[in-house]
């Protein structure tokens, strides 16, 4: 029997996924356990393994296609069976069914096509265009009449502008008519947009680029609207303090000279940081907390953000009940999620619901910074580097390593005293962390 093979759902708040690469070609033989193909969310990376064994009969997709959750990729199953009830678009027509490329609008869009052009989307000078392609066709700067559509009934859906935009130029409306594809114009538009006065000067690009343009990855969105909002939104504060790293130094060097003989993880000072910061938070509530216009929302357990920095992009997920966890579970968890993370494989639920956020520049050489909050909480730490500070000690003037903390707060959320007597009672606990492994 034919087995359909759908796009997972990765996260609840998942609702497509571009493939990114196909690992068997229609008519290879399939056994359970290959990989079909890989596919990303705007975080992550997955493979999606075969669960059935046969031929791959059909494949539905190409690479970089958006493709819906929960829809037919592939078909596995032998050699002469009808397939014709596994097809994306049998499906979109069952009762009771929605279509499987976007949600159904109350009405379609229409859009012209340019004179003397023929796309397979074009019937009689008009074609149907989803809103979503619409939208993304009018701010990319790509004429959606050059596209082929590949949605229900023959409609232009977001994934066909998202082809044509790596495939066709960014042309302006203007311009459209009289670009002549292939040739090489130099675009004075904005983003490098090709006008109608580019193509009478008949300028082209020379050998040598002076820049590159390279379109920003989804997870670079995510990160530049979270940013941007954060700021925005909010009236952010950094404090900085420091505290004597000493006694931290000697346990980790402990660590790194009998953890293995003793079936230890390897815990470095950022987990012991993250560990007593988790245990401190407890008793700062308002800093282990969520605020929105009307409301705080303080916490009784710890969801520790813990930015993770990736070939994609910063990364934050999240140590759930981290308050609760002893410093050997913190370190080997925290350690998993960063490989997950840095892989690209980690599941999207756990880049999302945490109460405080950790962010380490410490190894980077980095004195001091301004961590940016992530909304809607209160508050995000940095741990900074490790520099050489003095102090008296019974009349002796003492030389130490000191670590610093620089620590973000929502002023409109978070007044500066309590947040100080935060970041104190931090460095005190940290300078004392025998005590918290007991707690």
């Amino acid at each position: 029997m034919a087995t359909a093979i759908i796009m997972p759902r990765q996260g609840n708040t998942v609702e497509s996924c571009i493939v990114s690469k196909w690992h068997k070609k229609k008519g290879d033989a399939v056994a359970v356990g290959d990989i079909l193909f890989t596919y990303e969310t705007d975080k992550a990376t997955f493979d999606e393994e075969a669960s059935v064994a046969g031929i791959l009969l059909e494949v539905f997709y190409k690479e970089d296609d958006d493709v819906p959750v929960l829809t037919n990729m592939c078909v596995i199953g032998n050699e002469g069976e009808d397939i014709s009830e596994l097809m994306p678009e049998a499906v979109a027509k069952a009762p009771n069914i929605p279509a499987v490329d976007e949600k159904p609008t109350i009405e379609e869009m229409i859009v012209k096509k340019p004179a003397g052009v023929k796309t397979a989307a074009s019937e009689g000078g008009i074609t149907k265009i989803s809103p979503r392609a619409k939208n993304r066709a009018e701010k990319s700067g790509v004429d959606a009449a050059y596209s082929i559509a590949t949605g229900p009934n023959n409609r232009i859906i977001e994934r066909d502008i998202i082809k044509l935009e790596k495939t066709g130029p960014l042309v302006t409306k203007a311009a459209t008519p009289s670009y002549v594809s292939g040739t090489n114009y130099k675009g004075s538009g904005i983003g490098g947009r090709i006008t109608a006065s580019d193509i009478e000067k008949g300028e082209a690009l020379p050998d040598f680029m002076e820049y590159e343009d390279e379109k920003l990855p989804n997870i670079r969105k995510v990160i530049a609207k979270t940013m941007h909002n954060s700021l925005a939104s909010m009236a952010q504060l950094t404090i900085n303090m420091s505290f004597d790293a000493g006694a931290i130094m000697k346990f980790r060097k402990s660590i790194k000279a009998k953890g293995e003989e003793l079936g230890l993880p390897n815990i470095t000072l950022g987990d012991l940081v993250v560990f007593i910061t988790a245990k401190t938070l407890i008793n700062h509530k308002d800093l282990n907390a969520h605020f929105t216009d009307n409301t705080i929302r303080r916490f009784n357990t710890v969801h520790m953000g813990v930015a993770v920095d990736t070939d994609r992009g910063l990364m934050v997920p999240t140590l759930f009940y981290s308050d609760r966890m002893t410093l050997s579970e913190l370190s080997v968890k925290t350690k998993e999620i960063a490989v997950q993370s840095k892989s690209g494989t980690i599941n999207p639920d756990l880049l999302q619901g945490g109460t405080f956020t950790i962010t380490n520049l410490g190894a980077l050489g980095v004195e001091t910074f301004t961590p940016v909050i992530n909304p809607p909480q209160t508050a995000i730490l940095g741990i900074c580097g490790i520099t050489t500070k003095v102090k008296e000690i019974n009349g002796n003037i003492t030389a130490y390593p000191s670590m610093g903390l620089s620590l973000t707060i929502n002023h409109m959320a978070v007044d500066g005293a309590p947040a100080a007597r935060f970041l104190k009672d931090l460095c005190n606990n940290l300078e004392n962390f025998e005590v918290m492994l007991l707690a």
